[in-house]
């Protein structure tokens, strides 16, 4: 029984995983060295090859190869002797490691061919009711999960040392800024919050692309099932996915998991590259020195302290817009079943996976080492009257329409000379007398007015649910906490589920020894 259609799947070719090549030739009851001599030539050889990148895959291959062997052996589709000859043989590809498989177009056909190596042409077997198609679905899948596992720890983490920055800063006040002008003052836990809350959705948005990778396409052989009774959920629960991809055709041609991800990564970048941004910028207004273990010095500028790392951590986010962007184009428009096309489909994924978690750990790493120059910051707390707002609120609060109390405000705004951070009170209640007829302390007296300007009064009257006043950001913080402690939850249920069910598998191999 040959695979038929089964042509190159690499979630790698020039740098990602594993081909399904065209009509493997073993045959599925027996086995003998994998024959391709009719395809084994010409330029091309090389140009299809993914046995060098699919090193990616390796070992998730060989425990896709265990998973297989035991369901064959435990249907009575391949014998206990066989099967456990077959599962030694993988022990010692394992252990001579990815460098020392045979010359092959990939990982899986290697693989392959040191088994029958080792234990002659029963060996083949492993390959029995199996497609490349959807052995490398699954490798793909394999190794995604973990590296979804290692993205979630790494956000997860981030969120909780922003959370005890924030903690740390809830009374220092600092400008806020719309389109890079003083506009409101704010506090630094305010503004750390304000980056805490895409990552607590960034971490959602990985988990539901975990969900989603965490479904097992094996057993749907080439596209189109096979004769043999498979148990497709055994070898789902032995590798811990939470079930299977139930259509065969879809299981072996689907690549929507790679997009979720890639997905969710681009946006974690892009939430990124605005903090880190902020952090450029706060930098060069001194209002922050990063850490030397983030920034580096000019080669010719011996004055200068650069938060280069920062800006590697803004043009993550165009790599992975870019990855995002490939790998949408390669699978726009593909028709069913399996194409070669899908072998370009992984790089892009793995270009994210690789990217965007370290831009996370190393835009944590400036923030939360940062000296924050408070004198600085409070300094500039009430810069370009950034407490106009708050005057406005005020006589809004004392019975005057808003658009009205905007307009007393802007009029005194108008006439600021240069530098001047705030109005005199005596300029206000002109105004008030112009605009309003009737003195301004009709509505509001000089003492409140005076404390509506100073910078750390206008934020903590902006006590409302979500707002920078230190009441309403512990709050915020305690929210976020409870948020994080269920996401750590999800986390660690799903990793918890994984080594269960790679435990009993290792038991189950351990068996045939």
């Amino acid at each position: 029984m040959t695979d038929g259609e089964d042509t190159p799947d690499a979630g790698e070719s020039t740098a990602a995983s594993g081909a399904d090549g065209a009509d493997d030739g073993a045959d599925a009851t027996g086995g003998t060295a994998i024959r391709r001599d009719r395809f084994s030539g010409g330029p091309a050889r090389g140009f299809m090859s993914s046995l060098a990148a699919d090193e990616r895959i390796f070992a998730a291959d060989l425990q896709v190869d265990r998973a297989h062997t035991v369901m064959l052996a435990e249907q009575d589709i391949v014998d206990d002797d066989d099967a456990a000859a077959i599962l030694g043989a993988l022990d010692d590809v394992a252990a001579a490691g990815h460098g020392e498989l045979p010359g092959a177009e990939d990982v899986h056909e290697a693989i392959e061919t040191a088994v029958i190596q080792r234990v002659g042409p029963e060996g083949g077997r492993m390959h029995t009711a199996r497609s490349r198609n959807d052995e490398v679905a699954t490798c793909i899948r394999y190794r995604l999960r973990a590296d979804l596992f290692e993205a979630l720890e790494t956000v997860v983490g981030a969120r909780e040392q922003l959370l005890d920055a924030a903690e740390a800063h809830t009374e220092t006040v600092m400008p806020g800024f719309t389109h890079l002008q003083y506009a409101q003052p704010v506090t630094v836990a305010h503004w750390v919050l304000s980056y805490e809350g895409p990552l607590a959705r960034d971490t959602e948005r990985l988990l539901s692309a975990f969900d989603t990778t965490n479904q097992s396409p094996l057993g749907a052989a080439a596209f189109a099932g096979t004769p043999f009774d498979v148990d497709r959920e055994r070898t789902a629960e032995l590798l811990g996915f939470d079930g299977t991809v139930a259509n065969s055709m879809d299981a072996t041609s689907s690549r929507d998991f790679l997009v979720e991800t890639t997905s969710a990564l681009t946006t974690l970048a892009t939430t990124l590259s605005g903090m880190a941004e902020d952090l450029v910028v706060y930098s060069g207004r001194d209002y922050i020195e990063i850490s030397d273990d983030y920034a580096s010095t000019s080669s010719i500028m011996p004055q200068k302290k650069n938060p280069d790392t920062l800006e590697i951590v803004r043009a993550t986010a165009g790599e992975a817009q870019g990855a995002l962007q490939r790998l949408l184009t390669t699978l726009k428009g593909l028709p069913r079943s399996y194409n070669i096309d899908l072998q370009e489909a992984t790089p892009p994924a793995w270009t994210a996976v690789d990217s965007v978690p370290p831009a996370l750990e190393v835009v944590t790493g400036a923030l939360t080492t940062a000296e924050w120059h408070e004198d600085v910051l409070a300094a500039e707390a009430a810069a370009g009257f950034s407490t106009a707002t708050g005057v406005a609120d005020r006589l809004a609060m004392a019975g005057v329409p808003f658009r009205t109390a905007h307009e007393v405000v802007a009029t005194v705004a108008e006439d600021l000379d240069p530098g001047q951070d705030a109005p005199a009170i005596d300029d206000l209640e002109a105004a008030a007398e112009e605009i309003l007829g009737e003195p301004l302390t009709a509505y509001v007296d000089r003492e409140t007015l005076e404390a509506t300007l100073d910078p750390v009064e206008s934020v903590a009257m902006r006590d409302s649910a979500g707002g920078p006043a230190p009441t309403a950001v512990a709050a915020q913080i305690d929210d976020a906490r409870e948020r994080l402690a269920v996401d750590e939850d999800a986390v660690a249920e799903r990793t918890d589920a994984v080594a269960t069910a790679l435990a009993d598998l290792e038991s189950e191999v351990a068996a045939y020894e």
